[in-house]
């Protein structure tokens, strides 16, 4: 049907639809919209690299039909040289509207808009890690944060021997800015196949001898010490034991429940706690911060909130005892170790660590529902005993025998 203005102030949406579209039988890829609620609008649709396309051209009150047809020519024209004007508009937009977003902008709309339904955890590492790596960067544009940008930054950490932090970053700056894309925000991923130094798989255990330098040098009061002690007996995470608190601890300070809001699996986790682990609880004290501090119920707490001077502190204790290439996670895998030695149950172990890998994945792991408490509460007595021997260079009591490892 050749479009005229009449025709055009005729139309009418056919009923049950939201709108239909007209197309004009003079001028090839015109076509006109009308809504259910009376709109007229002028619409060019062309074909690019195989695909239709659309470019909405205004109202049809504020534009002429000559003047559609005209514009509509010009569009297929430069479709026939190889510009695809639907594609320019659409960058013009985004890069309109990603002016006004900085990157704090960014990560804030992420977080409160697709971390909210995430684990807790994941949450504070991805946007804090990004928050603190691209801080020169923050109140920039997010689409001004380029390749060569993110290159200088995770080659920075890699050149400090922080391999697994800098992929850990570009993992989180490529989900931000994937999610950026997906939602229509940006139009570029800086992070998209950045090249990372492969991570090299720790084995580090902490020998007897380090341990007893380590318990040496973290005597006396201080959040650090308390972490690092209790990191030793539970075999717990970092994260995990910076925010342990005292509510999460039985009165008899027996128990500590990790919820699944903190631990990393998302499933809460029950840590049977040593005679040795509890001396370490009855020497933290208990300050009262208030109810306006973020952290008012930690057992370990730092100055203010959360304790985050890890670099530096573990500097000063590597100075103190002479012990070096060794980090905080290292005790954890110490600890796994320990227990294989003592013959406790790789299945026990896991539990322990609370890993869902190995024997606690898939079909076993969905059938398998025993929660062996008891042999938890085992396991970690008798590490917490190795420990004790170690340190107060005795031999173990006679009443303390390897665990018997069965099946």
């Amino acid at each position: 049907m050749k479009l005229t203005q009449r025709r055009i102030d005729d139309l009418e949406c056919p009923a049950g639809k939201k709108d239909a579209l007209v197309f004009d039988g003079e001028q090839r890829g015109l076509g006109v919209r009308v809504t259910a609620r009376g709109g007229k609008s002028y619409v060019a649709q062309y074909t690019f690299a195989g695909s239709k396309r659309r470019v909405p051209l205004g109202s049809c009150s504020a534009i002429s039909l000559a003047a559609a047809r005209e514009a509509v020519r010009a569009i297929l024209g430069d479709a026939a040289r190889g510009v695809d004007t639907a594609a320019e508009r659409k960058e013009a937009r985004l890069k309109a509207a990603a002016d006004g977003l900085t990157l704090a902008d960014l990560i804030d709309q992420w977080d409160k808009l697709h971390l909210s339904a995430k684990r807790a955890n994941y949450s504070r590492a991805a946007t804090g890690s990004l928050r603190r790596s691209f801080a020169h960067h923050l109140d920039k544009p997010a689409a001004a944060v380029d390749r060569s940008a993110v290159v200088r930054v995770l080659d920075g950490l890699s050149k400090d021997d922080k391999i697994a932090m800098a992929g850990a970053l570009a993992r989180h700056g490529s989900a931000l800015y994937g999610w950026a894309i997906r939602r229509g925000t940006l139009s570029g991923n800086p992070f998209e196949r950045v090249p990372v130094a492969p991570t090299v798989r720790r084995e580090r255990v902490v020998s007897d001898d380090e341990i007893n330098r380590i318990w040496a040098g973290t005597e006396g009061p201080g959040a650090f010490n308390g972490i690092v002690r209790m990191l030793m007996l539970t075999g717990q995470r970092r994260e995990e034991v910076a925010r342990m608190k005292w509510d999460e601890i039985t009165p008899d300070l027996s128990v500590w429940t990790i919820p699944t809001s903190r631990a990393k699996n998302g499933i809460a986790h029950v840590v049977p706690l040593s005679p040795q682990a509890q001396t370490v609880l009855r020497a933290a004290p208990r300050i009262n911060r208030g109810s306006n501090d973020d952290s008012p119920d930690l057992v370990f707490p730092g100055e203010p909130g959360v304790f985050s001077g890890w670099s530096k502190s573990k500097a000063r204790l590597d100075g103190r005892i002479g012990v070096n290439g060794w980090t905080l996670h290292d005790l954890r895998r110490t600890t796994a170790t320990g227990l294989q030695k003592l013959g406790v149950r790789l299945e026990v172990t896991e539990s322990v660590l609370n890993h869902v890998s190995g024997s606690r994945a898939g079909v076993t792991g969905i059938y398998q529902r025993h929660d062996w408490a008891e042999e938890k509460r085992a396991a970690l007595n008798a590490w917490g005993e190795h420990i004790a021997v170690i340190v107060e260079g005795r031999t173990a009591a006679n009443n303390v025998t390897r665990l018997r490892r069965s099946g």
